[in-house]
């Protein structure tokens, strides 16, 4: 009978499945299949009357387990880079942006600058004409 259960390591994504002979009991079982693996990754079913074999396709079944948690972490760590990417990408455009900011700021401060000097200029150039004015009016 061939029974499909989780691996002991906790994770309820991860199965193997099972061959139990009827006259055995389910402790006697071993797994013969990990269906997130490539099929060439798998483990062989081993020869039952062979204890290295046994052995040999435990420690297979434990490296295929330790291959499958490679990959999820690999996974994770990408989606991770992705996302640290992601955010380098905004904090770069913000600070272009602040950059940006910082420079139409200095324009627009020398700009203004430039307008007051040339607003004094106005008035004391106003001003010396009103005094010429009444210099004339007085003297007419």
């Amino acid at each position: 009978m061939f029974l499909w259960l989780p691996l002991d390591s906790g994770r309820k994504d991860f199965y193997y499945c099972c061959f139990i002979p009827d006259d055995d009991a389910p402790e006697n079982s071993f797994p013969l299949a990990f269906p997130e693996l490539d099929q060439q990754l798998q483990p062989l079913p081993p020869c039952h009357d062979s204890t290295e074999s046994m052995q040999v396709y435990k420690q297979h079944c434990k490296i295929a387990e330790e291959y499958h948690e490679v990959k999820k972490e690999i996974a994770l760590l990408e989606e991770r880079k992705k996302e640290l990417i992601a955010r380098l990408e905004q904090v770069e455009k913000e600070s272009m942006d602040a950059a940006q900011l910082a420079k139409e700021y200095a324009e627009l401060t020398e700009e203004n600058r430039t307008l007051k000097l040339a607003q004094t200029q106005c008035v004391e150039q106003l001003e010396k004409l009103r005094i010429q004015y009444q210099k004339r009016q007085g003297s007419s």
